[in-house]
């Protein structure tokens, strides 16, 4: 009974000792699993980090390249779906046939600084397909103010070229023609050809300007010209206007004057500011540079001395006569105000149309609307101007119905003289004296005062 119980006893033994080396053996071959699968894990998660900085290098090493000009990217794609979603908020405001306009229009900018480069680079993105870029200069370090897309990488490089660059990556499927050339009559035949439909003038050498407007008022190609921006600051002053309605700017009075001398009087749209010349001048030139000033110029006879500007303000020059161009080409023509903040005018138009109203109504003269209100009138529904001739001159307001009470949509402007012929007027002889035309000009203006008065 002992040897078997002995025995017995050493077999549970061994069995036990089995059964713990067993489970020792599973628990050890799991632990080495479960070992190898984290590093495993661990390894894959470096190898996927891994792969991800290395494709941001390879952006970036793509980055560098294109800003060092540098063309082995691949080529965009100009698939007609992606532009037309490119540009799906233009067919939205402006719709199909204003947009297909735009883009099958034709636009040369002739001035690719501050003002210019930034007009182009709007009329590229609103849809414009073909750009004719002229300059003859090379964008700078101090110009980086004020570009529109230009980096340091392209400093030292021709405008023209650098504006095209940044415009195919923008718009690949864009016909832009880079010349980097000086505008001049002679060679104006050549750089304007191709039947234009609209050129921007943004120079700001005034012989030259001139010369361009005066070409293209020859040749009945649609203008626009930017005036001065640099030395101003303030952008509620920003006009659109006809050339012959400009004042307080100094390169528009020049400008103004001389294409008077070549028989240009009006029918140039122009963007300027009524911001008065303040303290900012041109930056003297050095002493020791004055002897050879001719030196330090980009060309003849163009200005050596720096002009401070404010990169903003040729900016939004620059974006105010893409946006005119966008409009005018699409079909959807705005009517820009010809002057603002003409307090003085307000206050005398206010003055006389109360002291009429007193002497020859009898009214009171406490008349419905005060000078913020004439002000209002003047400009908003009658653009300053004459009703009647469309003149700027002695101007007044007086009522359109001579029998009923002075209001928003009873008052009208006119010259003095227009104005004594009117007030004799009865409202059953309206017809007699005016063409059904004038008469439903009116009746739309005084229906367009209804619909806004409610935003004032």
């Amino acid at each position: 009974m002992g040897l078997k119980a002995a025995s017995l006893g050493d077999s549970i033994v061994n069995t036990l000792a089995v059964a713990i080396a067993a489970s020792a053996l599973t628990a050890s071959s799991i632990f080495i699993v479960q070992h190898f699968n984290k590093r495993a894990r661990i390894k894959r998660i470096k190898r996927d980090i891994s792969n991800s900085i290395q494709n941001s290098i390879n952006h970036l090493d793509e980055a560098t390249d294109i800003a060092r000009g540098v063309t082995s990217k691949k080529p965009l794609t100009t698939d007609e779906g992606l532009i037309r979603e490119q540009l799906a908020r233009n067919y939205a405001f402006l719709g199909e046939e204003g947009v297909a306009k735009i883009r099958s229009s034709f636009v040369i900018v002739v001035g690719l600084g501050g003002v210019g480069s930034h007009a182009a680079h709007m009329l590229l993105r609103s849809g414009v397909e073909h750009l004719r870029l002229i300059d003859f200069d090379q964008v700078t370090l101090s110009s980086l103010n004020r570009h529109a897309v230009a980096t340091q990488a392209d400093v030292g490089t021709p405008k023209s070229t650098c504006l095209k660059k940044h415009f195919l990556d923008i718009a690949p499927h864009a016909k832009i023609d880079a010349c980097m050339e000086l505008f001049n009559i002679a060679a104006a035949p050549e750089l304007l050809s191709g039947n234009p439909d609209y050129v921007l003038d943004c120079i700001d050498n005034l012989n030259t300007k001139m010369d361009l407007i005066k070409y293209c008022v020859d040749s009945k190609i649609r203008i626009i010209s930017s005036m001065g921006a640099g030395a101003k600051a303030d952008p509620s002053r920003i006009q659109i206007a006809d050339i012959s309605e400009t004042f307080e700017d100094p390169l528009a009075r020049a400008t103004r004057r001389g294409l008077k001398l070549k028989g240009v009087e009006s029918g140039v749209t122009v963007v300027y500011s009524t911001e008065k010349p303040g303290a900012v001048k041109l930056l003297p030139l050095e002493e020791e540079k004055v002897q050879e000033a001719d030196e330090y110029s980009a060309l003849p006879d163009f200005r050596v001395r720096i002009l401070p500007v404010l990169g903003t303000l040729p900016a939004l020059f620059g974006n105010c006569m893409a946006s005119y161009v966008i409009t005018e080409l699409a079909g959807w023509p705005t009517n820009p105000l010809a002057i603002k903040l003409r307090e003085k005018t307000y206050m005398r138009l206010h003055r006389d149309l109360v002291n009429k109203e007193k002497d020859g109504f009898g009214a009171s003269a406490n008349i419905p609307f005060n000078v913020s209100d004439v002000g209002y009138i003047f400009e908003e529904i009658w653009r300053g101007r004459s009703a009647l001739s469309g003149t700027f001159d002695k101007l007044q307001l007086i009522r359109w119905d001579v029998t009923k009470p002075a209001s928003f949509q009873n008052v009208v402007c006119l010259t003095r003289h227009e104005a004594e012929k009117h007030e004799k007027i009865l409202p059953h002889e309206l017809e007699k004296h005016y063409s059904p035309e004038f008469i439903e000009f009116v009746q739309s203006r005084f229906a367009e005062e209804r619909k806004i008065n409610k935003w004032r």
